[in-house]
């Protein structure tokens, strides 16, 4: 038998505009309906929400919450309506706990978790010695671990930064391109320094980088070395051998951090034998290191990126189930 209609009153504050809470134009409201089965009733300062007593206190919950934010001086958007909705259904955190996390803010512009997923791997980030943050493009895996990295050598917490990445050729061999070792490889680092000026000003990081308190080199650099009192980002690492991650790892030192980044479905190495596919079944149960995936859910891009990744990772599964003798390897034709 159905439940009756429940009724649930919230009364926000004196003096707290509503057209913060609501939009202006009641635009945020108006999404708001879209997405539920429930009856909202706004007058004044008071707003009622009448229906299914799961929507209504659905409904409630998201309001709290958005009050919450408000109060903290967040300005609401729809993308964070979107993503608060999304995470109260699935039961995952606190929409207010993600959005009011801020590691960096430079020029005006806040760096912070848009998710349950990047709000648990910036979680992990700051708790363990070693983080892995495994995912789709798009999910901010490495934006993230790259704004936790400025935030600790601005707090002191590290000595410097590193920065790094596989060198893997994509069709064209290093040595026949033009320009000497730096110029070859910029392009492969390129995406690291593209991130580090969003958080840093130009000169600050260049100064930064000629006195080698930031570096930016290939994975190559990284052997024979051990890293004191740094913060180490790992990027591309599904391009990484066996070999190479293990060499990678035990290059840390003491005082340090490291964060591997990667996409397990994107492995560019000849063979496809990617240390960052192996590296999990050896590291599990190890103290002090954590995996965190991340899903298309947690794709921070345009809300058409997260259809495109779900869709390729049902494609792949589906293929990986009609060649099963193949060992989920696709067929080559």
């Amino acid at each position: 038998m159905a439940l009756p209609d429940a009724e649930i009153r919230l009364v926000v504050p004196p003096g707290r505009d509503m057209i913060d809470l609501l939009g202006q134009g009641d635009h945020l409201l108006k999404l708001i309906e879209d997405q539920f089965e429930a009856d909202i009733c706004v007058r004044g300062n008071e707003i009622t929400i009448a229906g299914d007593p799961q929507e209504a206190q659905a409904v409630s919950a998201l309001f709290t919450e958005m009050l919450q934010l408000v109060e903290s001086g967040e300005t609401l958007t729809p993308e964070a309506i979107d993503r608060s909705i999304d995470m109260l259904r699935r039961g995952d955190i606190s929409p207010a706990k993600v959005f009011t996390d801020v590691i960096l803010t430079h020029r005006g512009k806040t760096i912070r978790p848009k998710t349950a997923g990047q709000k648990r791997y910036v979680d992990a980030i700051r708790k363990n010695t070693i983080t892995f943050g495994i995912g789709p493009a798009g999910t901010g895996k490495t934006y993230l671990a790259m704004a936790m990295a400025v935030d600790a050598l601005k707090r002191k917490e590290v000595g410097r930064i590193i920065l790094t990445r596989p060198a893997v050729e994509a069709g064209e061999k290093l040595g026949y391109l033009p320009g000497n070792l730096f110029e070859k490889v910029d392009p492969y680092l390129r995406p690291l320094y593209d991130a580090l000026f969003d958080m840093m000003d130009i000169e600050k990081s260049t100064a930064l980088t000629e006195r080698g308190t930031i570096e930016v080199a290939p994975l190559a650099f990284m052997r024979g070395r051990t890293l004191n009192d740094s913060f180490v980002v790992l990027d591309e690492a599904q391009n990484t051998s066996p070999e190479q991650m293990k060499m990678f790892l035990t290059r840390l030192g003491f005082g340090s951090k490291i964060v591997v980044t990667g996409d397990v479905t994107q492995v560019d190495l000849p063979a496809g034998h990617s240390g960052l596919r192996q590296v999990r079944d050896i590291l599990t149960d190890i103290p002090d290191v954590e995996f965190i995936e991340l899903a298309s859910r947690d794709v921070v891009r345009h809300k058409l990126v997260q259809h495109i990744v779900t869709a390729y990772g049902a494609y792949e599964e589906a293929r990986a189930a009609a060649s099963p003798g193949t060992g989920g390897a696709p067929s080559n034709g």
